[in-house]
C-alpha cells in the first residue's frame, strides 16, 4: 500500500511536468515523423559525365543508360573545369582506339559505382553493336560471292559465317580519382557532417549545462546584482568555453586527418577555422536554451528538438532527393551550413573566400543566438 503511495504521488509530479510528458510521447513521435521524411525519399542516384574525344556509339550507349546524362566537352580542359565546379561527376577521355582514361569526383562512392558500371556497360553494347553490323555486312557480301559462283559454275554454295563474342580484351580503362581512390566510401561523404554533429552537440550540451549549474547555484543572481553589463556576461562566458571549442576543434580535426587517414584537399586551417565558428553557434544555442531550463533532465530534454533534427537535414541524405517544403527545414539550421562548408574545403579544396554565404550565415546565426542570449537575462537580473 505505501509503495502504491509513492508511486502516486511521483505521477503527480510526472504530470505537473510537461517538458517530461512531450519529451515521452510526442519526441519519439516528431523523430520518426523525421526519419520517415528522409528515408521515404527518392536517393535513385544520378550520374552527369563529360566525354572528350568519344566514339559516338559508346557516348550514345552510355547516354542511354538510365540515370546517366552524358556532356560532351571539346577539350580535357573543359571538362576538367567542370568537374573541378561541381558540374559533372566523372570525365571520360579516348586518347586512342580502346584506350579511356577516366576521372571520377569520387565525392559519392555510389556515383563513383554507377559510372563505372554504365561505361563497361556501353562499351559491351557497342562492342555487340559493332559486331553484329559487321557480321550482316560480311553476310550480305558472301551472299552476293554465292550468287556469282552460281551464275557462272550453275551450281549453288552455301557459306554461312558463326558470330563470334564481342571481345573486350584490348580495351585498356585508366581510372584516376580527384578525391581519394577506389577505396573511398559512404564514410568519407558523411563525415564532414558527423564532424559538425559531434563539435555541436558535445559544446551545446556543456554549455548549457555550465549556465544552468551557475544559476540554480545562485552564482549568476550574484554576478547579475553587480554593475556589470548582460552583454560582458554573455561574451565572458562565450570567449571562456570558446577557448575550449578551438582545444576541441584542433583535437577532432587532427585525429580524423591523422589517425582515420582521410584525404583533405583543401585548407586545415579553413576547416578549423568553420569548426571553431559552428562551436560558437553550438555555444550560443547551448546557453539561450539553458534560460528556459531548470533543471539538468530539462536541458536534456531539448536535445531531441535541437540537436537530433540538425542530423537528419544536414546533408547525410542529399538534400535535393526530397521534397521542396522538407528541403526548406534544412536552410534554416546551422549544421546545414557548417557540414556544406567542410564538404567544400574537404573533398572540393575550396577556399574560405569561395564560402561566403555559408559563412555569412554561421555568423548571422552566432550574432542573432548572442543578442537573444542578452535579452534572456533580463528575466535573472533583480537590481
Amino acid at each position: 500500500m505505501r509503495a502504491w503511495t509513492i508511486s502516486k504521488r511521483v505521477i503527480k509530479e510526472l504530470f505537473r511536468d510537461k517538458r517530461t510528458l512531450a519529451l515521452m510521447f510526442l519526441a519519439p513521435v516528431l523523430i520518426m515523423f523525421l526519419m520517415k521524411l528522409i528515408f521515404a525519399a527518392s536517393t535513385t542516384t544520378e550520374v552527369k559525365v563529360a566525354t572528350v574525344d568519344l566514339d559516338g556509339g559508346i557516348r550514345t550507349e552510355l547516354n542511354a543508360v538510365k540515370h546517366v546524362a552524358v556532356v560532351k566537352k571539346a577539350s580535357v580542359h573543359a571538362a576538367k573545369t567542370a568537374l573541378k565546379n561541381q558540374k559533372v561527376d566523372a570525365v571520360i577521355q579516348q586518347t586512342k582506339s580502346q584506350h579511356y582514361r577516366v576521372t571520377y569526383a569520387n565525392t559519392d562512392a555510389s556515383k563513383t559505382a554507377l559510372t563505372k558500371q554504365a561505361f563497361k556497360g556501353a562499351l559491351a553494347a557497342n562492342g555487340t553493336k559493332q559486331l553484329k553490323a559487321t557480321t550482316t555486312k560480311l553476310q550480305q557480301t558472301l551472299v552476293g560471292l554465292q550468287q556469282q559462283v552460281a551464275a557462272k559454275t550453275g551450281s549453288q554454295v552455301t557459306a554461312t559465317t558463326t558470330p563470334k563474342k564481342a571481345s573486350t580484351g584490348n580495351v585498356m580503362i585508366t581510372n584516376h580519382y580527384a578525391y581519394g581512390d577506389k577505396d573511398t566510401g559512404f564514410f568519407d561523404k558523411i563525415l564532414p557532417i558527423l564532424m559538425g554533429f559531434f563539435v555541436f552537440f558535445f559544446v551545446f550540451l556543456i554549455s548549457g549545462m555550465a549556465l544552468l549549474k551557475e544559476r540554480t547555484s545562485g552564482t549568476l543572481e550574484r554576478l547579475l546584482a553587480t554593475p556589470v553589463r548582460r552583454s560582458e556576461i554573455v561574451v565572458g562566458y562565450m570567449l571562456s568555453y570558446g577557448i575550449l571549442a578551438v582545444i576541441q576543434t584542433i583535437i577532432i580535426v587532427l585525429t580524423t586527418v591523422y589517425l582515420m587517414n582521410v584525404q583533405i584537399t583543401g585548407s586545415l586551417l579553413a576547416l578549423m577555422v568553420v569548426n571553431f565558428l559552428l562551436a560558437l553557434v553550438a555555444l550560443a544555442f547551448g546557453i539561450l536554451m539553458s534560460t528556459f531550463a531548470r533543471s539538468e533532465f530539462q536541458m536534456m530534454q531539448f536535445i531531441p528538438i535541437v540537436v537530433i533534427p540538425q542530423v537528419f537535414f544536414s546533408g547525410i541524405v542529399p538534400l535535393d532527393s526530397l521534397a521542396h517544403w522538407v528541403q526548406n527545414i534544412a536552410y534554416i539550421l546551422p549544421l546545414t551550413y557548417a557540414g556544406d562548408a567542410m564538404t567544400q574545403i574537404m573533398m572540393y579544396g575550396t577556399k574560405l573566400s569561395g564560402l561566403g554565404l555559408d559563412i555569412g550565415i554561421l555568423l548571422v546565426f552566432l550574432l542573432g543566438l548572442t543578442g537573444l542570449n542578452i535579452l534572456g537575462l533580463r528575466r535573472y537580473r533583480k537590481v
